[in-house]
């Protein structure tokens, strides 16, 4: 299977935040950004693999800063690795100035993706072949990423996290 590179995959999708996304003191709901993040990763993961996805993790959610009633939103999100039939999609949040159109990054996510076949089954997608910094620099933390979260799930034991165990290890 042929790799491809992280920004076949770019999905970006922008939105206004209206007051029903809204809480009671005029900030976007959590939920209501996690379902633009999931939704928009859940397209990243298509075009990498071009089968239907499912959603198997939410791995990671920073909110750094919150986003407010009338604020542009714009969702970016790709596939950083590949593991079989996994797909690891980051994805960054940036709201806009009104005035300026400066964006600020506000917010960032990591999704788990699993691409399955008509009947359910799992199957293999695409490697992936980064080509920025950004998209080396995550692709190598991915593998890190996933170990922890297997051990975390009883699915792998620490002793076996050789990616982890190797930060950890001093050299002399």
């Amino acid at each position: 299977m042929k790799a491809k590179a992280p920004s076949e995959s770019l999905t970006i999708t922008t939105r206004i935040v209206l007051p029903n996304d809204t809480n009671t003191l005029g900030n976007l709901f959590g939920g209501q950004l996690l379902n633009w993040m999931d939704i928009n990763s859940a397209i990243a993961a298509h075009r990498h693999c071009k089968r239907v996805v499912v959603t198997a993790s939410v791995n990671n959610v920073s909110f750094n800063r919150s986003i407010k009633l009338s604020d542009m939103v714009t969702v970016e999100s790709k596939v950083s690795r590949a593991f079989g039939s996994a797909m690891e999609v980051y994805s960054d949040v940036w709201v806009e100035d009104h005035v300026t159109g400066q964006k600020i990054k506000c917010n960032e996510a990591i999704y788990t993706f699993v691409a399955i076949d008509q009947a359910g089954s799992t199957i293999q997608v695409p490697p992936i072949n980064p080509v920025t910094d950004e998209e080396i620099r995550r692709f190598e933390g991915a593998l890190r990423r996933r170990q922890l979260s297997l051990i975390l799930a009883g699915k792998m034991k620490p002793s076996e996290a050789t990616e982890l165990k190797a930060l950890f290890e001093l050299t002399e």
